[in-house]
Formats: structure tokens, C-alpha cells, sequence
């Protein structure tokens, strides 16, 4: 028998190629298995954009707290929204809450709760919520306590928490005790000190954010 031609080393000969095979087969479902991973993550995967915009001084503000300014910047996700909303020019360690609107200025129309915001030593606050901050916001009530159609809510409006507050600073001349209104958890909160009035009525700028 020719030792060259032994079992052994025709098994050794034809290794090489069978090797190869199964490492290509391996390879190709291996990058299949990517493939299905990178297309089933596509489904819920979307590209995050961000809007950002000020807050402006509230009525008689600016002469009270003429440095009263805000700052949001609202990102989108597949979901939902972040946004991020910042206060500066407030009074040292004042707190605050932030409402989505329908309207800028009084009478405000229906309004959403968020956040509380609470301002440090400098004045200065922020906080992070988040929910549908887009052009998609809305509320209705088909029944119940109250009814009306489906609302959008496309401002923001942020006021003061302790109602005594704004009236120690003088930003309520001639009122004769602190203005009380309902826009915090307890429904007695002070006047509002920044919002979005800068922006039409009916074109607020969560009307510019979508997703």
C-alpha cells in the first residue's frame, strides 16, 4: 500500500475544503442573523430630531424681574418626547410649575400639569419630563364632569408656586393681597411668570415639533 495514499491522509487532504465550507456557511448565517437583528430593531428605531425655543416674561413681569427668561428643548424618541425646560432671572430658590396650554396668556384654555421646578441659590432651575410634547398633543373629554372635542395644546406657561412670592416683588401693582391661581397640585399658586407668547395662539411651538 502506498503510504501516500493511506486513509488517514486522504482524510487529511479533503479537511481543508470541508473546513471551508461549514466556515462560509457560518459566515453567511451569521450575517443573516445581523440582518434580521438590524430589521427587527428598525420597527421601533426612529431618527431623533430636537426643537428648542425661549420662554418670555408673563404681563408686568419684566418690570418686576427684568432677567425672568426661559429656555426648552424638546427631543423626540419613537414614543415619546423629552423636554427639557429651563428658568433663570427668578427669585433665589423660588419653585415653580410648568403647564402645557392651549393658550399663551389668560384665560389659557385647558391646561396639562408637568412638573414642579424648583430654582437654586442663582435663580436659576430646570426640569425634564416626558410625554407627547409634538404636534400630536391633545386632550378630550367625550363624557363625564365636562365635554369637549379633541384639544390641542400647543404652549407652555410656567408660574409661580407660593403666590406671595410675585406679590412681595411688586410684579401685582395695586392688588391689595397676593393673586391666587389654580395652577399647582394644591390649585393655589401665583400668577404666571414666563411663557410662549411669542408664538400665535393657535400655532404654539409644540405645533413645530414632530416625530
Amino acid at each position: 500500500m502506498n503510504p501516500t495514499d493511506s486513509p488517514a491522509r486522504r482524510l487529511l487532504a479533503r479537511a481543508p475544503g470541508k473546513l471551508a465550507t461549514r466556515a462560509a456557511a457560518l459566515t453567511v448565517a451569521l450575517v443573516a442573523a445581523a440582518g434580521l437583528a438590524t430589521a427587527a430593531g428598525s420597527t421601533t428605531q426612529a431618527v431623533t430630531s430636537s426643537f428648542s425655543f425661549k420662554l418670555v416674561p408673563g404681563a408686568g413681569i419684566a418690570a418686576c424681574l427684568p432677567s425672568a427668561s426661559g429656555h426648552v428643548r424638546i427631543t423626540t424618541g419613537s414614543l415619546n418626547d423629552t423636554m427639557v425646560v429651563s428658568v433663570s432671572g427668578m427669585p433665589a430658590n423660588a419653585g415653580f410649575d410648568l403647564f402645557v396650554i392651549q393658550q399663551p396668556t389668560a384665560p389659557f384654555g385647558i391646561s396639562w400639569y408637568q412638573s414642579d421646578i424648583q430654582a437654586n441659590a442663582y435663580g436659576t432651575g430646570s426640569a425634564t419630563v416626558k410625554g407627547i410634547f409634538d404636534a400630536e398633543t391633545f386632550s378630550v373629554s367625550p363624557g363625564g364632569t365636562t365635554t369637549f372635542p379633541p384639544t390641542h395644546q400647543y404652549h407652555l406657561g410656567v408660574w409661580f408656586n407660593d403666590p406671595s412670592v410675585p406679590f412681595n416683588l411688586g410684579c401685582e401693582p395695586g392688588a391689595t393681597s397676593p393673586i391666587v391661581t389654580p395652577f399647582n397640585g394644591e390649585q393655589n399658586a401665583g400668577i404666571q411668570v414666563v411663557n410662549t407668547a411669542q408664538f400665535p395662539v393657535n400655532a404654539g411651538p409644540l405645533s413645530k415639533v414632530h416625530r
